[in-house]
């Protein structure tokens, strides 16, 4: 790390070319390729119930299976039957119909559209189906439909359209607002903690350079995987967050180096040397967790998890390259005006924390049973909400109230009650009369059975081999009724129906696909975290030559994951403040959400455990006293750790104003999960529990200890010498009050 440093620094021009360059030729390219993400998760539920019945619709029925949306018209006054409206809206039905993508479109003043006018006569709509599905749809359609669907508005008649192709023309208005609020509050914080401009920039610069290189190598990348529609965001928010951090603590290590009287060159290396090597050994264990999700096998994920581990990678590689480079380019400037005159004045001075970083360490050592036990319940009254996760399909009912597809979805929802807006479609493969005589009385069965509001009439493909029909259910699509619904079908209601013949029927439908996908996903939860656990404890095993600190590690983290996760429920499904945040309604969680939200939350928690941990190991190495390690490593890391996490804090929670509802609940996932490791957890619980365990957070077998490679988070050349044992025979009896004096070593 020395050495790579040392090359930055002396060819810092051509450190600094080759990234600028590099940011370009990968933007370009990207321009010229586009994007090519996808929103649907289909691939993953393809052998799923609800996966075989998408795939005979679009099979057998030509033109079924391109996305379906629908055109709400709704008027206070008069009915929708009147001369003039239907006359209007007829003549736009059929100008939508004549548009490039559309394959057909349904009208409620067709003979057999009666079921699509409300009783009151006061809402219609019509099913618009396009020859492609939302995700290979080009946008330039979907707004040709809306926009003439728009045109017949007038003021005493609203239209309104819901749908995922529609939804398309959504795309969010705050994605650049996020990111100019995220890094200004992140400058404010920076300029605080340095005092200098030229300082304060540097965190700035190189974590925009590396995010921006990692988002437009996330483009390039769907062309070659599946890449999710929210992935580039979510790595724009991972790599703002994590790269400005990392940045962070090797600019604070430089700057001590200055203030003792090292030049530039050599605080510049010896901030890589021993800060860098932690941030790599941090970006080594997010990168870890994110990858963690691979083992899942789902397609959908692993663009996801290769995606963000890019924004990780690329962030870490800008710390210990271009940063120093940078970094001797500003030269003394990295300190302030008054640093720089104390440093000519006084000369060199070793920086001796003090303050409350002092007071609270001290504080934290002499009541560490009451501190833990006060941290351990705000950590588990937050995660209380967690046991009443509903994972399921957060829709358009839970969009922002100004938008067209929210205000279609609730004229739907008043006018035909809340399953039309997420009907359910059976599929069945008929071999022979029996099973086509057992498909025309399966509509009776399912109008005597609970919780279905009405069935729709049974169409039959060319061949004849084919069958479908829809079922409209008495709740939403993301009602929990809805869900029992779909088992009810498949366990009773279609195995009745199938009884002493070949028929095969498939229960699909927005909320079947999501409930197997979730199904999927649940099932290979415990392997997934049981990895991700596994090899992060590993690699601080490694680090730390010690069985207590991974442990207590994967403890505090589940608890931060647990924690993050109740502030989620409370927030988005209890529907807590989530309208005032303009992020719609309470609704369900997103089935991948809790995947994602583990490895990246994970992978983050880790950070600050190893800098924090890296100073207690530090010092516990020089003197065997672990009261003092734990007091010194808490005192002299409190304070870049919380600086730190207020910087990170406030990237991701200028994130909810992008207005999309699953980058919304990543940032306050992220944001509540670093704040209470930050300032519950790292400068607290954790301390806490080291002091009260003593020694034997340290203790390793003998015969383990033999058999493990020897790692280093810190370069041995930067460490003060001495092994633990020959330590322990060195330290003195030493009062507190003299520590706090000399903490700085």
């Amino acid at each position: 790390m020395a050495a790579l440093a040392r090359w930055c620094v002396r060819h810092r021009l051509l450190a600094v070319l080759l990234w600028l360059t590099t940011l370009g030729g990968v933007t370009v390219a990207a321009q010229v390729m586009g994007s090519a993400y996808s929103s649907s998760t289909s691939s993953d539920t393809s052998g799923s119930e609800s996966g075989l019945a998408a795939r005979l619709l679009t099979e057998k029925f030509q033109g079924l299976g391109g996305d379906s949306d629908s055109v709400v018209w709704h008027t206070d006054r008069g009915s929708v039957r009147t001369g003039e409206v239907r006359q209007d809206m007829s003549r736009t039905l059929a100008t939508i119909a004549e548009l490039p993508g559309v394959s057909s479109v349904v009208s409620p003043y067709a003979p057999d559209g009666d079921g699509r006018i409300s009783a009151d006569g006061r809402t219609a709509y019509a099913t618009v189906t396009f020859d492609q599905q939302a995700d290979d749809l080009p946008e330039a359609r979907a707004r040709a439909v809306v926009d003439t669907a728009k045109a017949a508005a007038t003021d005493t008649l609203d239209v309104d359209l819901g749908g995922d192709a529609v939804a398309l023309t959504q795309g969010s208005t705050g994605a650049h607002l996020t990111e100019i609020v995220g890094v200004a509050v992140a400058a404010v914080v920076l300029f605080l903690a340095f005092g200098s401009l030229a300082a304060s920039a540097l965190p700035l610069a190189t974590a925009l350079v590396s995010v921006g290189t990692a988002y437009a190598g996330i483009v390039l990348l769907g062309h070659v995987m599946t890449v999710a529609d929210f992935a580039p965001m979510l790595g724009l928010l991972i790599g703002l967050g994590v790269g400005i951090d990392y940045a962070l603590f090797i600019v604070t290590r430089h700057r001590k180096g200055l203030k003792r009287g090292l030049t530039v060159t050599e605080a510049a290396t010896n901030a890589v040397a021993t800060t860098g090597r932690a941030v790599v050994f941090a970006g080594a264990t997010v990168c870890i967790a994110l990858l963690g999700m691979l083992v899942l096998r789902l397609g959908f994920l692993n663009g996801v998890a290769i995606a963000a581990s890019l924004t990780v990678v690329l962030t870490v590689a800008a710390s210990v390259t271009l940063l120093p480079s940078l970094l001797s380019f500003v030269g003394t400037r990295a300190l302030s005006r008054r640093e720089r005159a104390r440093l000519a004045a006084r000369g060199p001075e070793p920086e001796v924390p003090g303050g409350f970083a002092v007071r609270w360490s001290l504080f934290v050592e002499r009541h560490p049973k009451l501190l833990g036990a006060v941290a351990a319940g705000v950590m588990l009254l937050l995660a209380l909400p967690t046991f009443s996760l509903h994972l399921g399909t957060s829709d358009q009912g839970n969009d922002p109230a100004t938008t067209t597809t929210r205000q279609a979805y609730d004229r739907l929802a008043d006018g035909f009650g809340p399953g039309v807006n997420g009907p359910l479609a059976l599929v069945a493969h008929l071999d022979g009369a029996d099973d086509r005589l057992a498909m025309d009385q399966l509509p009776d069965l399912l109008r005597t059975t609970e919780g279905v509001a009405s069935v729709g009439p049974i169409m039959f493909n060319g061949s004849g081999d084919t069958a479908s029909l829809t079922v409209v259910p008495t709740s939403a699509p993301q009602s929990r009724r809805t869900s029992e619904l779909v088992d009810r079908l498949r366990t009773d209601v279609v195995p009745r129906a199938e009884t002493d013949t070949s028929l095969e029927v498939y229960v699909g439908g927005v909320t079947a696909s999501y409930d197997d996908f979730a199904a999927t996903i649940v099932g290979k939860l415990p392997l997934f975290v049981g990895v991700v656990i596994s090899l992060g404890c590993l690699l601080l095993l490694l680090a730390f030559r010690s069985l207590g600190i991974p442990l207590k590690a994967a403890v505090m983290n589940v608890a931060a994951v647990a924690s993050s996760f109740g502030v989620v429920v409370a927030i988005f499904q209890w529907g807590w403040g989530s309208e005032l945040l303009g992020l719609g309604g309470g609704g369900p969680i997103e089935p991948f959400l809790p995947v994602i939200m583990v490895s990246v939350l994970f992978g983050l928690s880790m950070d600050y455990q190893v800098f924090l941990v890296s100073r207690m190991y530090e010092e516990w190495l020089e003197t065997g006293d672990n009261r003092r390690a734990v007091r010194v490593g808490l005192a002299e890391t409190g304070r870049v750790i919380n600086s730190a996490a207020v910087i990170m804090i406030s990237v991701f929670l200028a994130f909810v104003l992008s207005g999309e509802r699953v980058i919304a609940m990543f940032g306050i996932a992220l944001a509540a999960a670093v704040a209470l490791d930050a300032f519950v957890l790292r400068t607290l619980l954790v301390p806490a529990l080291m002091h009260l365990l003593g020694g034997a957070n340290w203790w390793l077998p003998k015969r383990l200890d033999r058999w493990l490679p020897r790692i280093s988070v810190e370069a041995p050349e930067y460490r003060p010498a001495g092994t633990v044992h020959e330590a322990r025979h060195r330290v003195t009896a030493v009062k507190r009050e003299s520590d706090v004096r000399d903490i700085a070593g």
